[in-house]
């Protein structure tokens, strides 16, 4: 057991991300194998960051951006979810606290702040929320891409902060001592901070969503949980 914990804490912190997608680690795999529930999507791990020309793998989370430093005045933010265009465009439009990429053909902003925070260009998607912060001095926001299959599912982990999705195809299901909570593809989904959670990719069509974590820059962004779910999101 003290091994598997090993192996599963070195897939947590890759990039300092948290546990958010599919742990392809062969060593903790094999490690499960006596297990009868078992299977080669089993573990899920942090959004990994890709080296310039390496080809990404067809599943797993992949790091799309990270923003240190960040201050909010407020207990909770939202999370402002728009598309643009081109990356000009979405650029001359951001904050200093927004975050551009391009994904899934498309370009994303993300901006934080209230529910009704003022934004101009574009075109709005979602607005994910709240998403109650904990007290801090500086944030650290991590933005991610993620693509998993059915049956797909995280090793319970908790986050010090909040975590978010929204959703672009598919459905997922978070189970957390609260009960469960379903997003499906246009949709949205939140958990608060420092609370343990599972990830279930449910449904029959592979899921790809943006996935956000802010945390603590002090912190790391997740750690691995005893908490013992109850299997609600097989239900």
């Amino acid at each position: 057991m003290k091994a598997i914990r090993a192996v599963i804490a070195a897939c947590i912190f890759v990039s300092g991300v948290s546990i958010l997608q599919t742990c392809t680690n062969s060593t903790a795999l094999h490690a499960q194998d006596s297990s009868p529930t078992t299977h080669e999507h089993l573990l899920v791990q942090g959004c990994v960051n890709i080296p310039p020309g390496q080809k990404r793998p067809e599943f797993g989370c992949f790091s799309l951006a990270t923003e240190s430093g960040l201050r909010f005045s407020e207990p909770a933010v939202y999370w402002h979810v728009r598309t643009f265009p081109n990356r000009a465009a979405a650029d001359a439009a951001k904050s200093p606290t927004g975050i551009v990429v391009e994904e899934d053909g498309r370009v994303w902003l993300s901006e934080f702040g209230p529910r009704d925070l003022a934004l101009e260009g574009g075109q709005a998607v979602a607005i994910v929320g709240p998403m109650e912060l904990p007290k801090a001095e500086l944030y650290a926001v991590v933005l991610g891409y993620a693509v998993m299959r059915p049956n797909d599912r995280s090793i319970v982990h908790v986050h010090p902060g909040p975590e978010g999705w929204y959703m672009i195809s598919g459905e997922q299901c978070l189970e957390t001592p609260a009960g469960a909570i379903r997003a499906t593809a246009g949709g949205t989904a939140t958990a608060p901070p420092n609370v343990p959670m599972e990830l279930t990719i449910t449904g029959t069509a592979v899921r790809k969503s943006l996935v956000l974590v802010i945390h603590d820059s002090s912190q790391p962004a997740g750690r691995p949980s005893d908490w013992k779910p109850q299997g609600l999101c097989a239900k």
